[in-house]
């Protein structure tokens, strides 16, 4: 069985079945305009015709306030995120407003000026489409430096460039070459070409980022807009078709730069469906790990919380609740526990004599023998420096003080080994109280835990003291 049925995923020739159906997609839509402006060049009559300043007018007023708050939004993208094809593409729709702005100031010298009317409009589109190809070029290029951002000269400059392009525009309108086609057909050529350059370098660089299709998508629509003007004629339904298509591709530019705007202000840093993915899954994964390293690291917090850094054994606030849930179960059950109280005897002249790292080590050597002297589900506490307190659940006061004298007996014959020297005074006095018999609350028994303890050191030491007898054991 291959991984894809394994795992439940379609086989890999069905992903790029679906890869190359969404490509065919995109193709078919950026060209939809092809398919209008053959339509058009086939069944149109030359003599249909649609001359209406006014509209015209009003239409370049709107498609110059859009193209104003387009350069606008696509400045702020570039001033945030310092990518160089916004800075290109702010420059870009700038010259194609600033040039374009005169194409519809100058709609009522159609009849008597017609190339200072007309041949602003393919200048305009030629400066956007050089622009927007030196932008595409710079692709994935480090982000401008914020002090160079908010520089004011390059802009000024380039609005001056800009000007200079509307007054050669005139010039040429002016003179004898104006009513050549070659000139229109330079412009409007050239428009084209850079256009189409860009979509070639767009596909040989498979950019494939959400943005950067739409990138290629508008390109297109300008590339196929500036074919329309040079198959049309002034007023005719092929050069109101090439404006439809030249306005479409760029709403759907200025779609893009809203976009950017409303997520990370760059195009080069908006992923595709399939990087999202990958992305996301990357993230889970690692919030997984994560959230498992937490609880590790929560479980070792609590253990550390709940335990003496030393010997290991619970320490007195662990006990305390762990007392506690054991007087919430006596009383629903009426099961009696017993606690004990242990201090090791004459501990101070072992530190003394051998000092406190020896006296550590034979505090952990305390610890390890009580928790194999007693039940798994039993706890030992250090309460204080050799002081000690050990819970045992279900367990009444005799069965208490035979754990507490084996406890007793195991400490007295251990070996303690020091610097390979055998130390055979550790020995511990214990005192037992029982829950109920001598106490209702945790003070209360373990306030007699501790009375029978101070007994049991009264005693003579290296014993063990209940409320039934009293164990008294010589000191060897």
């Amino acid at each position: 069985m291959n991984s894809s049925a394994a795992t439940g995923e379609p086989p890999d020739a069905i992903h790029i079945v679906i890869k190359l159906y969404v490509c065919l997609l995109l193709a078919g839509f950026a060209f939809v305009p092809a398919y209008l402006i053959g339509y058009l060049y086939v069944f149109q009559d030359p003599t249909l015709i649609f001359e209406n300043h006014t509209f015209h007018i009003i239409a370049i007023t709107a498609a110059t306030l859009e193209g104003l708050f387009v350069t606008y939004v696509t400045w702020c993208c570039y001033q945030s995120s310092g990518d160089p094809l916004l800075r290109w593409m702010t420059l870009g729709f700038l010259g194609f407003v600033m040039i374009y702005a005169l194409h519809g100031a100058f709609t009522g010298l159609a009849h008597s000026h017609l190339w200072l009317f007309l041949l602003y409009g393919p200048a305009s589109r030629l400066v956007m489409a050089i622009l927007l190809l030196i932008g595409m070029l710079s692709y994935h290029q480090p982000p401008d430096a914020a002090a160079q951002r908010t520089k004011l000269r390059p802009w000024l400059t380039w609005i001056g460039l800009f000007l200079l392009v509307n007054l050669a525009v005139a010039l040429v309108a002016n003179s004898q070459v104006a009513g050549h086609p070659a000139v229109r057909l330079a412009l409007e050529g050239g428009a084209l070409f850079f256009s189409a350059v860009n979509v070639a370098v767009l596909l040989l660089r498979r950019f494939r980022s959400p943005l950067m299709v739409i990138f290629a998508i508008s390109v297109t629509a300008f590339a196929l807009s500036s074919l329309a003007f040079i198959l049309g004629r002034p007023w005719n339904h092929m050069w109101w078709l090439a404006h439809a298509i030249f306005a479409a591709g760029f709403f759907l530019l200025s779609y893009g730069v809203a976009q950017a705007f409303l997520s990370t202000r760059s195009f080069s840093k908006i992923y595709s469906q399939g990087e999202l993915m990958v992305r996301l899954a990357e993230s889970m994964a690692y919030a997984e790990n994560a959230l498992q390293e937490l609880q590790r690291t929560n479980r070792e917090l609590g253990h550390l919380a709940a335990t003496d850094p030393l010997t290991g054994a619970d320490n007195r606030r662990r006990f305390m609740e762990r007392v506690d849930a054991e007087i919430d179960r006596a009383k629903r059950g009426d099961v009696p526990f017993s606690v004990l109280a242990l201090d090791l005897d004459n501990f101070k002249s072992i530190n003394d004599r051998f000092g406190h790292q020896v006296g550590d080590d034979i505090l952990k050597r305390f610890v390890q023998e009580c928790l194999e002297s007693i039940r798994p589900y039993d706890g030992v506490a250090r309460v204080g420096g050799e002081e000690f307190m050990i819970l045992l659940p279900q367990t009444p006061l005799e069965g208490a003080h035979v754990i507490a004298e084996r406890l007793r007996n195991t400490i007295a014959t251990t070996s303690f080994n020091i610097s390979q020297q055998r130390l055979t005074t550790v020995t511990v006095s214990i005192g037992v109280s029982q829950y109920g018999r001598d106490g209702d609350s945790i003070e209360d028994i373990l306030h007699v835990a501790d009375q029978r303890l101070y007994d049991a050191k009264h005693q003579g030491r290296n014993c063990v003291v209940t409320a039934i007898k009293t164990i008294l054991q010589p000191q060897p």
